[in-house]
């Protein structure tokens, strides 16, 4: 698959969890929507598929993660810029033919382009201290 293909499945991933967090859906109801949607078609779909579930089964593992990095409570925390984090933790855990550099810089396009006016900054903060993390106790989980 392209690299556009990777970036469209993480745009579909955010509306995904934003919807997921919002109206409670569960993960086969957004597979089954986001599978009839025309642009489906034209992303990663095994990469959707794999993280859409991976967030989903970890989000309260990554919560406190997210707690413990941020600058603000969680219950501060815009849905989109949840969805953000959650979704580039995800990758750090679970992608390893994904480079940090790669994870954050996606992360932080989604913010300008989702996200309120400077939720970028915040994601590329907390991103930074996690990435250090969870990217090294998924390469110890590995090895």
């Amino acid at each position: 698959m392209s690299t556009g293909s990777r970036e469209r499945a993480r745009g579909l991933l955010i509306k995904a969890l934003y919807q997921w967090q919002l109206a409670g859906h569960s993960l086969d109801e957004l597979l089954a929507q986001y599978r009839d949607l025309a642009e489906f078609g034209r992303i990663d779909q095994v990469y959707f598929e794999d993280l859409l579930g991976r967030v989903v089964a970890e989000t309260t593992a990554l919560d406190p993660v997210i707690a413990e990095h941020a600058t603000r409570g969680l219950d501060q925390l815009d849905a989109v810029g949840r969805a953000i984090l959650l979704l580039a933790m995800t990758e750090f855990k679970h992608r390893d033919d994904v480079p940090v550099k790669v994870v954050i810089d996606e992360a932080i396009k989604l913010a300008k382009r989702y996200g309120p006016t400077d939720s970028y900054r915040f994601v590329n903060a907390v991103l930074d201290k996690v990435s250090k993390t969870l990217r090294a106790s998924a390469e110890v989980a590995a090895g």
